[in-house]
């Protein structure tokens, strides 16, 4: 098993729809295994878009993205894995999305009971 710290980090990027196959093969790439993916809804500071249908403007208020949560096992995987959503969901225009991070108290393997850095590893089979 490797040394760890204790640090559990769960970690929550909104990246645009067409974004999701290039980000969920990078996530791959570097090696992160359980990723638990949404679609889901949401505007950021510019509240949405307008579009035209028909000559009539209509605001579009929310807009279709999708949700990654990974929980990572160090600050160093935080890290790389925020590195590579960053590169990969970048377009440079409004509505790339947005990048959470944050420490998470406790976490609990329910097949086994393992806790803590035990819980977020994959079995050694």
């Amino acid at each position: 098993m490797a040394e760890n710290n204790g640090t559990i980090i769960k970690i929550e990027a909104i990246v645009r729809e067409e974004k999701y196959e290039e980000v969920k093969k990078a996530l791959a790439e570097i090696g992160v295994n359980g990723i638990t993916v949404y679609q889901v809804v949401g505007c950021g500071v510019q509240r949405g878009l307008a579009e035209y249908v028909r000559g009539q403007k209509i605001d579009v208020q929310v807009i279709p993205k999708i949700k990654f949560e990974i929980v990572v096992s160090s600050e160093e995987w935080e890290e790389k894995t925020i590195d590579v959503i960053k590169k990969t969901a970048f377009t440079g225009n409004p509505g790339d999305g947005k990048i959470f991070s944050y420490y998470i108290h406790q976490a609990v393997k329910i097949r086994t009971g393992e806790t803590g850095y035990d819980a977020i590893q994959s079995p050694e089979e």
